[in-house]
């Protein structure tokens, strides 16, 4: 097991996975604003598995999908991080950047902030070459995010691990490399 990896930026904690988050993670996945580009609602065992996961694979490696809080009050408000996905897709080997917030959380650039931070991570600590976003294409406000962070879209695919015929089958993947997360950031 590695020691997890924090990070904090002006108003987040990127944290390790509690039991105190599975509760509010559960309301979450159960709420279907917040699930609107995923393919169903999650009853708790899921949700929790989800929560199991992330938990075991920071505990292994050190990075994640971190639970992420407010820093002021503590609150417990999603996940942002960096995840190689399970599904083999075509672009795979990877690395993406992904988050999920509570919605009374969105439209504050939290979510941004969060991920900007974790890019900063996978390619300052982990000298990753590389790291992609994707997302139903039918998601702005998630493609938003992923243009805000300098990413560029890359190209649309049929996500394998969602039936034939679903309305959220076409994807689009946006990428981001190492030199021009470089070059954005000397600029800053």
């Amino acid at each position: 097991m590695t020691r997890p990896v924090e990070i904090g930026t002006e108003r987040l904690h990127l944290r390790q996975w509690r039991e105190s988050d599975r509760g509010p993670f559960a309301e979450m996945s159960a709420d279907a604003r917040v699930m609107e580009f995923f393919p169903s609602l999650l009853d708790r065992t899921a949700s929790d598995a989800i929560a199991d996961r992330c938990q075991t694979l920071i505990a292994e490696r050190g990075w994640g999908f971190w639970a992420t809080e407010l820093k002021e009050t503590r609150e417990f408000i999603g996940f942002v991080g960096l995840h190689e996905p399970a599904a083999e897709l075509p672009f795979s080997p990877c690395v993406e950047v992904g988050w999920r917030l509570a919605y009374a959380h969105w439209g504050k650039g939290l979510a941004t902030e969060a991920a900007r931070a974790a890019l900063g991570f996978g390619f300052d600590e982990l000298a990753l070459e590389e790291i992609v976003s994707f997302t139903a294409a039918v998601n702005a406000r998630s493609r938003r995010v992923m243009q805000r962070l300098g990413m560029s879209e890359a190209d649309t695919f049929v996500h394998p691990a969602i039936p034939v015929g679903h309305p959220l089958r076409e994807h689009c993947l946006y990428r981001l490399s190492r030199k021009r997360w470089a070059h954005r950031t000397s600029r800053r």
